[in-house]
């Protein structure tokens, strides 16, 4: 930042700053959320925002999208997730939070019938795999060995129906057999 731009910030007021911080609030949701998680509730700030974006991700779930089959329509809706998704990791501490967000997403795709993988349809195909190497990325490097037992299975799982079904598409065939 312009050391011009921080001196004159440093001038104002007590009372203009928290105008400042009122107007920044209602006009953007992740500094909002930013300062519900460092500032305003430090203890349960991140997992009312858990919460909160496991709300929208049921609404976006419950969207119709617009595709005449199926695994396009998922597809769409598995974007919309992973952005979802990604808004809360930029703000959240607890990767074991975000983790579970992605868990709940992924528990979608692999709820329905594993025929729908390997089509076609890639697109599908390609936002499970966005998503199950970014559960991956986040098991390996950002939680707790302790915690790690409690994914592990899911995951595999979920990798060995992914091979199984749809190892014909590249992006499919780098992922690991099992992790």
């Amino acid at each position: 930042m312009d050391p011009l731009i921080k001196a004159e910030i440093k001038k104002l007021s007590k009372a203009e700053l928290e105008k400042l911080v009122l107007k920044a609030a209602v006009k953007d949701k992740s500094f909002l959320d930013y300062l519900l998680v460092n500032y305003l509730d430090k203890k349960e700030g991140e997992k009312v925002l858990f919460y909160k974006a496991k709300d929208d991700i049921d609404i976006l779930i419950r969207k119709r999208y617009n595709s005449y089959a199926e695994e396009e329509k998922l597809g769409h809706m598995l974007a919309a997730c992973y952005k979802r998704t990604n808004e809360f990791g930029k703000i959240c501490k607890q990767k074991k939070l975000e983790l579970d967000l992605i868990m709940y997403v992924l528990d979608i795709p692999f709820s329905h019938t594993p025929k729908l993988f390997g089509t076609c349809f890639s697109n599908f195909d390609y936002r499970v795999v966005l998503l199950l190497k970014k559960a991956i990325a986040l098991w390996k490097d950002k939680i707790h060995e302790d915690d790690r037992i409690e994914y592990e299975e899911k995951l595999n799982t979920y990798l060995q129906t992914l091979h199984r079904h749809s190892n014909n598409n590249d992006f499919v065939f780098i992922l690991p057999e099992t992790i």
